[in-house]
């Protein structure tokens, strides 16, 4: 009977010390078991979704799966017209009030609300991304993926009740592990949420992140196959005078980022003036105009991609290309379209690439593995530039082609687009723009970083008693002979006040004749204390002992309705030695 209901009890305790044990920032192998967890269920969620869209694609459309251009014009005008509509539809019965999704989302959700992402957004991402992208929508599947990959770490870690700190690294982790899944880009992934999440680097923050990539990429290859996402020429530069066209492309691929990411906050205030449905229903009919006029840049775009990175294309063409694409992804995005922005980022950076390789052919002769490769360096300039991810940008470019020989002209282009973006037009990141342009922020501090890698189970002291607030003289004797660093003090308000243990020793020393001791007379420091739940970060605490105005913390959590379970107590010199430490 007894071994019964040890067994019945015990996993329970064994989460509950699960939970404890990853409190702490440096509980390294269960944050790496939780990493391969979410990075598995981020693959299963992307590979679901290129599936689904994939299939829709090719039941709607001729020949191949992005064969946009061989429908009706006026088939291309109504079907983003109709996506939006069903978008829409979707969105205004089911969204509650969310004002942007993807990376925006998720960033601004780590930030805020310690990685809490929902199950409803994570619905409407699949959902709203796949109607979007079939309908022929100019956005991006790799906002989405982030965004689902993020959402279903996140939940995993709400479903078992873990702390704050292990939810918000089980997010990053899904962050990851989308951009691994999406593009066969394990490293770029890492770096990617990286620099993308300002994340501290750390042994113990880095090997969960880069568990969940390997895994996620995994079951990306095992259902679509590892070969590279682009079929580029080798080449390798064979002279210094090489490095002009680059640097030309560089400049030039800033100047365009910054006009990607003026166009999607201006249309994003734009958009603001007119009821959610009116603006998507706007974004769909321009999508459609845009298809009409120039059929290439509907849906993803990745068979003009892989024409761009195949050879030279005629320069009235690629302006022309250039400028519809730019138009439809800005106005799909700033609109509310829930869609990526770095394919589109890609695209224009391919088309501009493509461009410098036709100037450069005026003066030397260019010929196709030329065209690809200026396209290639085109492509992680622009998407540096737009994301200020400069290290993700370059290491997604040698992934996505298998060719580290782009790598030193990489950097040169892509340092000189971030540097143009960020320093002669002052722009931030695109999904800082976002954000703002949604009343929305985002600001990255190494101290509140820090803070946030560890809960207050890892930080607390658990050397504590509870007792009201009188009580006997043998009974103090006794709570003495425990030896607790701490007493809380119960009165009609619940948990009150905490004082040192060494204070009702020093009181029944002074006063041997004393047979009732209030702990609310006896001369002692009192702190105010406040509750702060077990899944708390430290810099939930801080929060919280700023805002109540008290001097310490109980760490407590409901164990069942109206019966809350005290852990620990936690003053403010106890969380900066947690910081120190």
């Amino acid at each position: 009977m007894l071994f019964r209901r040890f067994l019945r009890h015990r996993p329970r305790l064994d989460l509950e010390a699960l939970r404890l044990r990853l409190s702490r920032p440096d509980a390294l192998l269960w944050h790496a078991l939780l990493g391969l967890i979410a990075g598995l269920a981020t693959g299963v969620l992307i590979v679901g979704f290129r599936l689904s869209v994939e299939g829709f694609q090719a039941v709607m459309l001729p020949l191949h799966g992005e064969n946009y251009e061989a429908l009706s014009l006026w088939m291309r005008l109504l079907l983003p017209l109709v996506g939006a509509l069903a978008i829409g539809v979707i969105f205004v019965r089911f969204a509650q009030g969310i004002p942007v999704l993807g990376v925006a989302r998720v960033m601004e959700r780590m930030e805020y609300h310690q990685g809490h992402l929902t199950a409803r957004g994570l619905v409407l991402q699949f959902v709203g991304a796949a109607i979007a992208i079939v309908s022929g929508h100019s956005v991006g599947r790799e906002g989405p993926h982030v965004y689902l990959g993020a959402a279903s770490g996140s939940l995993i870690g709400q479903g078992l009740a873990l702390p704050n700190n292990s939810i918000r690294n089980m997010a990053a982790c899904g962050t990851a592990a989308g951009i691994a899944a999406s593009f066969n880009t394990p490293l770029a992934g890492v770096i990617f949420a990286l620099e993308v999440l300002a994340l501290e680097y750390s042994i113990a923050g880095f090997i969960p992140i880069i568990l969940a990539a390997v895994s996620a990429n995994a079951v990306s290859v095992a259902v679509f196959g590892s070969a590279p996402v682009f079929q580029v020429h080798p080449f390798l530069l064979t002279s210094l005078s090489d490095l002009l066209p680059v640097a030309v492309l560089g400049l030039a691929a800033g100047a365009l980022s910054a006009a990607y990411i003026q166009a999607l906050q201006s249309c994003a205030r734009f958009g603001k003036r007119f009821p959610y449905f009116w603006r998507i229903v706007l974004a769909g009919l321009t999508a459609g105009l845009c298809g009409m006029l120039v059929p290439e840049v509907m849906g993803l775009g990745y068979d003009t991609l892989h024409s761009l990175l195949a050879g030279q294309l005629p320069w009235a063409f690629l302006l022309v290309l250039l400028l519809v694409k730019l138009i439809a992804t800005s106005t799909s995005v700033g609109f509310g379209i829930p869609g990526g922005t770095i394919g589109p980022a890609l695209f224009m950076g391919a088309v501009i690439g493509n461009l410098v390789a036709g100037l450069a052919g005026l003066w030397v002769p260019i010929d196709a593995s030329h065209a690809s490769y200026y396209a290639l360096l085109g492509m992680g300039a622009m998407m540096g530039a737009s994301l200020q991810a400069p290290l993700a940008a370059l290491t997604a470019i040698v992934e996505l082609a298998h060719s580290p020989g782009v790598m030193m002209p990489g950097m040169l282009a892509i340092i000189l687009a971030v540097v143009t973006t960020s320093q002669l037009f002052r722009k931030n990141s695109l999904f800082l723009g976002v954000l703002r342009a949604n009343g929305l922020d985002y600001r990255a501090n190494p101290v509140v970083e820090l803070l946030r890698r560890s809960a207050v189970g890892g930080a607390m002291n658990t050397n504590f008693r509870r007792q009201p607030a009188l009580m006997t003289r043998a009974a103090a004797e006794r709570l003495m002979g425990e030896g607790p660093e701490w007493i809380i003090i119960e009165t009609a308000r619940g948990p009150s006040l905490l004082m040192p243990g060494i204070a009702i020793a020093s009181h029944l020393a002074h006063d041997p004749e004393a047979q009732e001791i209030d702990l609310l007379a006896i001369p002692a420091e009192r702190l105010e204390l406040a509750p702060v739940h077990l899944q708390a970060t430290l810099k939930e605490a801080l929060d919280i002992l700023r805002a109540r105005g008290v001097e310490a913390l109980y760490v407590q959590r409901p164990i069942a309705p109206g019966i809350d379970h005290i852990y620990g107590v936690l003053t403010k010199g106890r969380i900066e030695s947690a910081y120190r430490y």
